[in-house]
Order: structure tokens, then C-alpha cells, then sequence
């Protein structure tokens, strides 16, 4: 089934879309500025995470989250807390590559699992093949158990890469398992998501000429009639953050769409007509921008407080480098400053004293601390 854009209510959305505008346009432009943008950027990646898994009704809270990136874990993992770092890294994926590259060919093949293995031994036989030597080839059709073999090794050393990529803490993009190693029992083998992703792009195709956040409204709220991917449908207020990066509206940071939705009430984001859940998008957006506004303005108080703190400090003073991990986290354990600062265990509980740190957790033992 197409999705309709015939009958979209342009009186009620295009004061909406200017407000919405005017606030992202204004957030952006901050940022460009801002001594607190790398640590503004990671906080929304986090937040956004954790607003993700809530509006599909799972509880992750930020400190498991902060703590399971950082491999400081202080119980085992839960799959909703894993799902949570899945979209944090995603996050850190997308920003990390050009403005364009999440929704080309490429991208939307590696976020959505579309990418196969290539094996070397296949190139070598393609090569062979393209030389139109006839001896290659009924050698490359006599080994084609070798040819299956050497894929089978080449699966192997990408997991064994990816895995050690994982340990040594860079960001890796969740893997999606593809479509023909499905299991019948978690998917559903009749949803053609290849097909609805095609028809999702075909939305994207025609709405081209429209204004970003009328585009990005629209996209949002066709991913989710669509129903595009079964078991990652926070991937599409990504893609559509992406494109309003892509766009020039959101140049300095990957809008955090989750984020705003949560203000959103679930009636009005589940309505039964099209116009309502448009402008529910609309307004999305738009507390999703009023949010990173307020949440930076915090962000460069609580810098300048603590920076009143380092006046005739030594040179050799680590107070300056935990303002900046602070500012870089929702929270700090003292594993992670201890990491972070190379220093003792009571060094850090030293640092977090001169700094007046607001204790997060209320506990005796695995203790954080955040900013006020």
C-alpha cells in the first residue's frame, strides 16, 4: 500500500513547522559556538538512547547505561540495556560519518543489516572469471566447497574483529542479523521489509521539495505506518535525524527525536488519523529542540560554576579534565574517573570533593556523581 501525502494539512502545520524551525535553527547555532558542544552531543546521545527503549515501554536507566559503555557494569546486563547501547551506538555511527552517508545506499544497508560477507576467495574467483579463462572457471565450479569454506573463515575473522573493535571500546554499529538467517521463531518470514523499506525511501523521493521539518514530520510518522523494520523501529527517528543534518538544519548534532516524543502523550503520538499524529511529529521536533536548548544553557552554567573552582589551581591540577568528563556524562563512577584521570581510587574521591559533585545514586557502595 503507498502512503498518501495527498490530503496533509498545510493551514494547521505550517505555523508548527516555522516554530519548530525557529527552535532547531536556534539550538544548531548555539552549538556551532558552544565550549560545550562534544559534551552537550554525547549527553543527548545517551538520553536519547534511554528515551527510545521508554516510549517502547522498557525502563533503562541512564547510570546502567553510562556505566555498560564504559564496561563498568555493576550487575548483568539486561536485553533492554543492551538494545538502549545498541541505539547509543548507532548515535555515535551516524554522527561520526559525513551528513549524507546514513541515508545513502551504504548506510541504510549497514543500519538496517541489508550488507552480506564478501569472502576473498569470491573475488579472487570473480577475477578469474572476468579474465574469460575457461580453465578458472571449471576450477572456481570444481571449489565451490572451498569457495563456501573461505566465506565461512571470512564470517569468522568479522566477528573476531568486530569483537576486539567492541573491547577495545571503539564504536561499532549493532549487527542486524539478515533476512535469510532469521530465526521463524523472533521474525516473522511474511514481513517483507526490504519491500517497506522501498516504500519508505519512496516517501522520501517525494517529499524532496518540502520544507526540513515538514519533510522530517512526515518521515517520522510514515516509518511508523509503515512499520518498516519488526525489531528496530527507533532506527527510523535516527534516519530522519540524519536527514535534518543532512539538510543543513541540524549541522552540529543528531536531533534527539526520541527525546521529544516522550513529552509527547502516547494518544496523540497512536492517534487513529493521519493530521493528528503529523502534528504530534511537528511537536516532537519541536520539544526535542526546546529540550537541547534548556539542557545546554544548564550545561554552560554548571561549566562556569565549576570553573570558579579552578581559579589559582597548579598547572598539574586534574580539576580542569574532570569539568570536562562531567560535562562529557550524565554521571561519573570513580572507576571511570580513575580511568579517565589516571588516578588512586582517593585521588578521585579527592577531585569529586574540590568540585562539590552532586552524589546521583544515594548509595554507600558503586556510588556516582553528576552536576546540579
Amino acid at each position: 500500500m503507498a502512503y498518501t501525502l495527498d490530503k496533509l494539512p498545510l493551514e494547521t502545520l505550517i505555523g508548527l513547522v516555522a516554530r519548530a524551525t525557529e527552535v532547531l535553527a536556534r539550538l544548531d547555532e548555539r552549538l556551532a559556538r558552544s565550549p560545550v558542544r562534544d559534551g552537550f552531543v554525547e549527553r543527548q546521545h545517551f538520553a536519547d538512547a534511554a528515551a527510545a527503549l521508554w516510549l517502547e515501554g522498557e525502563l533503562v536507566h541512564l547510570e546502567d547505561l553510562v556505566l555498560h559503555d564504559a564496561h563498568m557494569d555493576i550487575r548483568t546486563p539486561t536485553h533492554e540495556l543492551t538494545r538502549a547501547h545498541a541505539v547509543l551506538r548507532v548515535r555515535r555511527r551516524i554522527l561520526s560519518q559525513k551528513p549524507d552517508w546514513a541515508l545513502s545506499r551504504e548506510g541504510l544497508r549497514e543500519l538496517t543489516g541489508r550488507g552480506h560477507t564478501a569472502s576473498a576467495a569470491v573475488g579472487v574467483g570473480q577475477e578469474g572469471q572476468g579474465a574469460g579463462t575457461s580453465v578458472v572457471e571449471a576450477d572456481v565450479r570444481d571449489d565451490v566447497e572451498d569457495d563456501l569454506l573461505a566465506e565461512e573463515f571470512a564470517e569468522i575473522d568479522a566477528v573476531l574483529a568486530r569483537s576486539s573493535k567492541i573491547l577495545n571500546g571503539a564504536d561499532v554499529p549493532a549487527r542486524t542479523l539478515r533476512s535469510d538467517e532469521r530465526p521463524d521463531l523472533i521474525y516473522d518470514l511474511d514481513w517483507n521489509e526490504e519491500e517497506r523499506l522501498a516504500e519508505w525511501q519512496a516517501v522520501l523521493a517525494e517529499t524532496r521539495e518540502l520544507p526540513a521539518v515538514l519533510r522530517a514530520a512526515i518521515l517520522l510518522e510514515a516509518w511508523s505506518d509503515i512499520a518498516v523494520l519488526q525489531h528496530a523501529a527507533w532506527l527510523g527517528s535516527l534516519l530522519v535525524a540524519a536527514l535534518l543534518r543532512q539538510d543543513g538544519l541540524a549541522t552540529n548534532h543528531l536531533a534527539s527525536l526520541h527525546l521529544g516524543a516522550k513529552n509527547i502523550p502516547r494518544e496523540r503520538r497512536r492517534a487513529r488519523n493521519q493530521p493528528d499524529r503529523l502534528l504530534a511529529c511537528v511537536d516532537a521536533i519541536h520539544d526535542a529542540a526546546l529540550a537541547g536548548l534548556k539542557e545546554h544553557d544548564r550545561l554552560v552554567m554548571a561549566k562556569g560554576q565549576m570553573e570558579r573552582r579552578l581559579r589559582d589551581r597548579r598547572a598539574s591540577s586534574k580539576l580542569p579534565d574532570l569539568v570536562e568528563l562531567v560535562l562529557s556524562r550524565p554521571i561519573v563512577s570513580t572507576g571511570m574517573i580513575q580511568d579517565g584521570l589516571k588516578v588512586s581510587k582517593q585521588g578521585a574521591l579527592n577531585l569529586v570533593g574540590e568540585l562539590r559533585l552532586r552524589e546521583m545514586t544515594g548509595r554507600g557502595r558503586f556510588r556516582a556523581w553528576g552536576i546540579v
